[in-house]
């Protein structure tokens, strides 16, 4: 393996030292940055009309989990009173403030293009959310009816006085503050109450009277509203607003109570409903005394406030976003390919041992993944299936079935099921006791560590001895996001590859020490130290005028470590192209520290989550494909995978046929400037207009 140089760092005059905090963005202020670049995607009307509003649904879901896990760790450090600043040179406060300011610009576009672009077109398709009050008296009835059946059963004021304290108001649930007025003999009093808008309804309620054509709906929480006075009888209704509470949601375990990490888990997602609250959303117009109310009922302050200029939750947009039966607002279906040598093959192995596959999701299709696992499961001469399971499609994984079978079918079955897999935990829990009733070896992972490598190993045995099969992903074995995700699957049966393999699943499953891989580069184990070594090494043939290169395609690069890195490599003149889909904190372009390093991003149809690293080596090219970002939590905190690919053939379509193709994007492509901001490529005048992702459809449909 690689040991990293020793490089000594040299800062000409005028150049700052590579710790500098104006050499890094913020992670925080480039993650909002990303979002923004989904955002753009709605507003991008060459986009059809649906696809953009899912967009914007999508832009919401995003900002739910920043708000969850990312916002709720800096209010956590607030709270601890922790200095310490981060690389870019803020402090957890500085951060938080940064946060507002920038988020409150992006949410005032987003109801901006839903409001003036998005509604008004989708109108113009028949397709509208309308007022309950704009409706004929005769369709008003027909709700009244829907909200007496449907409605009216489910809800459950709350009222808020000296005998009824605030509530507990659910993470992510959507709710009225509603005020009242009663008189009495003693005069006028006000009350306040709360309703919860039921989760277990429809967000967006059918009007069965529309005009011929159209389809109307109303807001769940405009019906009650417009029928408030049935759950308040005897009051006057003054007036309610919509508001909504985000909280705390990540996993605090604490690794000496995690003895049994089945019962942790199950235990901490209780109480990640009654996490500390994070964030208060308000419909606008809500009067200051009401905000001030729920604030201090809430324990916020004013910085945590996001008043909101249209609908709350647009996450729920999703739902309208898949209406059936608006093809010409969708995008264009497709069918995914299946590579010529795997065309007709029924059995898998057989074409493994000829040579190394590869296939590219979604365009390539993931049913040979799921016919590897299938096979095996079913196949009298394996012997023993060994998997890392992070994110399945729920409960009715194929993955996990024909891993039952192949339990059923008494060979050895391991896998690991990574309970801490974010807001996929209850799922994982109930597979993992399904698998362990089924006799199946279930290991639960480390308490301070999370798997998230994506490697399955098949033993067999053949004429010729035992044979190790291995498919190594760059995606979860997820069949429903491989349709929705770029990802990369390899398959092979290279012993040397295999060796290695087997050392990672022995230290998965038990006591096994291993201090070192001989090709893979496995975290927290050897990874770091071989990223660094790779890249030091490209420095190396930079001063030495050999080839040098780096070119990496990853969904995120917040390493500071790897940052200085690149940096030194920038410096000794290595030509570096980086396609990072989120977060980045490298800043390209400063002189005599990164005036060779490009960043681009690419948000487009699929969500691009491939990992993949290419290393010129002095004209001796190396790729790599993996699970792992350039994170500190990849690189130190997880159990990750990359993988040499070791077939030339491969490696060329890879480096040709993929990344040049990603690098090449002009239309769906933004390149991040020195200022935190990203400029979207657009061909010039002798260009061809590229849509990578529209490249590779295209050659799906003609493989």
């Amino acid at each position: 393996m690689l040991k990293s140089a020793e490089v000594p760092v040299v800062s000409p005059v005028g150049v700052p030292s590579l710790d500098d905090p104006s050499l890094y963005f913020s992670r925080e202020l480039s993650w909002l940055e990303f979002n923004d670049r989904v955002l753009e995607e709605a507003a991008d009307s060459s986009n059809p009309l649906l696809e953009r509003l899912k967009f914007i649904s999508i832009f919401g879901t995003n900002l739910d989990e920043f708000f969850m896990i990312r916002v709720a760790a800096i209010k956590q450090q607030i709270e601890a009173q922790i200095i310490k600043r981060s690389d870019d040179g803020r402090l957890p406060a500085e951060h938080l403030a940064a946060i507002g300011d920038r988020l409150r610009r992006s949410l005032d576009r987003q109801m901006r293009v839903l409001r003036e672009e998005l509604w008004p077109s989708l109108d113009q398709h028949g397709i509208a959310v309308v007022s309950v009050d704009d409706l004929p008296a005769e369709e008003q009835m027909r709700l009244e009816r829907v909200f007496d059946d449907r409605v009216f059963p489910v809800l459950t004021p709350l009222a808020v006085d000296s005998g009824h304290p605030f509530p507990y108001i659910s993470n992510l649930s959507l709710s009225l503050a509603v005020e009242l007025e009663e008189v009495t003999r003693e005069g006028v009093r006000f009350h306040f109450a709360r309703v919860k808008i039921p989760p277990t309804l429809p967000r967006f309620i059918g009007v069965e009277g529309a005009p011929e054509g159209r389809r109307w709906f109303v807001l769940l929480e405009d019906l009650i509203a417009h029928h408030l006075d049935a759950l308040f009888p005897g009051m006057d209704i003054r007036e309610s607003y919509c508001f909504r509470v985000t909280r705390d949601a990540d996993l605090d375990l604490q690794e000496d109570e995690a003895d049994d990490l089945l019962r942790a888990i199950e235990s901490e997602l209780q109480r990640r409903r009654f996490g500390e609250p994070v964030r208060l959303e308000i419909e606008r117009g809500m009067p200051e005394y009401m905000r001030d109310w729920l604030l201090e009922a809430l324990g916020l302050s004013s910085l945590d406030t996001y008043e909101i200029d249209g609908i709350l939750a647009l996450a729920d947009l999703m739902n309208l976003a898949n209406l059936p039966g608006y093809a010409e607002l969708h995008d264009t279906p497709f069918t995914p390919a299946i590579p010529k040598r795997l065309v007709g093959a029924t059995d898998i192995f057989s074409v493994i041992r000829e040579g190394d596959v590869v296939l590219h999701h979604p365009y390539e299709s993931f049913d040979p993944v799921l016919h590897f696992i299938s096979q095996a499961a079913k196949d009298p001469q394996v012997l023993a299936i060994k998997q890392t399971l992070y994110r399945t499609s729920g409960k009715h994984s194929p993955v996990v079935a024909a891993l039952l079978e192949a339990a059923e079918n008494e060979k050895q079955v391991a896998v690991l099921i990574e309970l801490k897999a974010r807001f996929d935990e209850e799922n994982n829990i109930e597979w993992a006791r399904r698998l362990e009733r089924a006799g199946v070896h279930v290991v639960y992972g480390f308490p301070e560590l999370k798997t998230h490598a994506k490697v399955t190993l098949v033993v067999r045995e053949e004429a010729d001895g035992i044979r190790r099969y291995m498919h190594f992903g760059t995606g979860n074995y997820n069949e429903k996001s491989a349709k929705l995700y770029t990802d990369l699957s390899l398959f092979t049966a290279r012993p040397e590859l295999g060796s290695d393999v087997t050392q990672l699943f022995n230290a998965l499953t038990g006591f096994s020490k291993v201090t070192d891989y001989e090709d893979l580069l496995v975290a927290p184990v050897n990874l770091r130290r071989e990223l660094i070594a790779l890249i030091d090494r490209e420095t190396d043939h930079a001063r030495a005028r050999r080839p040098s290169g780096v070119r990496a395609k990853l969904n995120a690069i917040t390493d500071a470590e790897v940052t200085r890195a690149l940096y030194r490599a920038s410096q000794a003149g290595v030509p570096i192209d980086l396609l990072v889909r989120g977060m980045c904190v490298v800043r390209p372009g400063v002189p005599g520290i990164s005036e060779t390093i490009t960043v681009r991003s690419i948000v487009g149809r699929f969500l691009e989550h491939s990992r993949v690293f290419v290393f010129e080596n002095g004209g001796e090219r190396e790729v790599f494909i993996g699970s792992a970002d350039w994170m500190g939590r990849n690189l130190d905190r997880r159990v990750e995978t990359i993988e040499p690919v070791l077939d030339p053939v491969i490696a060329e379509t890879i480096y040709s046929g993929i990344l040049a193709v990603l690098f090449a994007d002009n239309l769906k492509s933004r390149e991040l400037q020195g200022d935190g901001s990203y400029r979207r490529r657009q061909p010039g005048p002798a260009d061809l207009p590229v849509d990578s992702q529209r490249v590779f459809l295209t050659q799906a449909a003609t493989a």
